[in-house]
């Protein structure tokens, strides 16, 4: 399966994942400029095509490279004081340990690597499962387990 092709041209792809990912987005931007950054997002999607390689589902690759671009651009673009998630999304944690987690992951993500940051939103700011984790980022379930405890050290080490 690949991105070219008639099964996955812009607007089968865009009614297909649209929604999806505009949900997505909201999570880091609020809803007058989430629209702008959907149409970002396609026009890369579109443009690199062979960056989908088949490994996982292609609404979990989407899934996952918007996670990433918003993550990118929000790094980009974002003054350093501005929270991760947009002020309207909603913390998912539901146990008050995963929630103060989150909080803390909120303060500190700029200051940890970008592959234990999107760990870090999928398992804090989503409260995805770890196995959901795991075909996301392309990781075994064991090493996962391992980063998701290496974030939580660097979570804990003070600020630079």
């Amino acid at each position: 399966m690949s991105l070219s092709g008639s099964t996955h041209d812009s607007p089968a792809l865009y009614l297909r994942f649209g929604p999806m990912v505009l949900r997505r987005i909201r999570d880091f931007y609020a809803a007058d400029e989430a629209e702008e950054v959907l149409q970002e997002l396609f026009v890369r999607v579109l443009d690199k095509p062979q960056a989908f390689r088949g490994e996982s589902s292609l609404g979990t690759w989407i899934y996952g490279a918007t996670t990433r671009y918003c993550l990118h651009r929000r790094r980009d673009d974002d003054p350093d004081d501005q929270p991760l998630y947009s002020p309207t999304a909603t913390l998912r944690a539901e146990e008050a340990d995963q929630e103060r987690q989150a909080v803390l992951f909120e303060k500190r993500w700029r200051f940890i690597d970008e592959d234990l940051v999107l760990i870090g939103i999928y398992y804090y700011l989503d409260g995805m499962s770890q196995p959901e984790i795991a075909e996301l980022v392309g990781s075994p379930r064991r090493t996962l387990g391992a980063r998701i405890l290496e974030l939580d050290s660097q979570l804990h080490k003070r600020e630079p």
